[in-house]
């Protein structure tokens, strides 16, 4: 059990480093933030709450949402919860069939933000605007999922 609580122990401290990066006050005890994400990512709070207080891991979908939210791959989630390790979910070595990367293996719209620097204070931005070019152009990167709405 030792080997899983120092997974868990190490995913939710960061989980609440991203948190802080992208502006969700967890710090302050009215702040707000953890109940701001989990309506950000449509999840429960109780999930975020269990995460945070080193309770349990998120499941999948949860997982899924907060990556989206926080801005970063859904693999690096799974890989920084301990569930799978960096050789279970191997990088494509190459171009993906019919890819228009140029041989240089694919990057989610976070990972790309990270790649080319933009701000934190941007980033956010810029990761919607590029998933929603992404799905109006029928691309589908490997890692990116099509936004839910709030109906569904």
């Amino acid at each position: 059990m030792g080997e899983k609580s120092s997974d868990m122990e190490r995913f939710a401290g960061w989980v609440e480093d991203l948190m802080r990066e992208r502006g969700y006050d967890i710090d302050s005890p009215r702040g707000g933030g953890r109940s701001r994400l989990a309506e950000d990512a449509g999840v429960h709070r109780a999930a975020v709450t269990r995460l945070l207080q080193r309770q349990s891991l998120p499941d999948l979908e949860t997982m899924r949402a907060l990556a989206r939210v926080l801005g970063v791959g859904l693999r690096d989630m799974l890989i920084e919860s301990g569930r799978v390790t960096a050789e279970d979910l191997p990088l494509p070595d190459g171009p993906r069939k019919g890819g228009a990367d140029g041989g240089r293996g694919s990057a989610t719209p976070a990972e790309a933000a990270e790649l080319l620097g933009i701000p934190d204070s941007h980033r956010r931005q810029f990761v919607e605007m590029a998933e929603m070019i992404i799905a109006v152009s029928g691309a589908r990167p490997q890692g990116v999922h099509p936004r839910r709405s709030a109906s569904s």
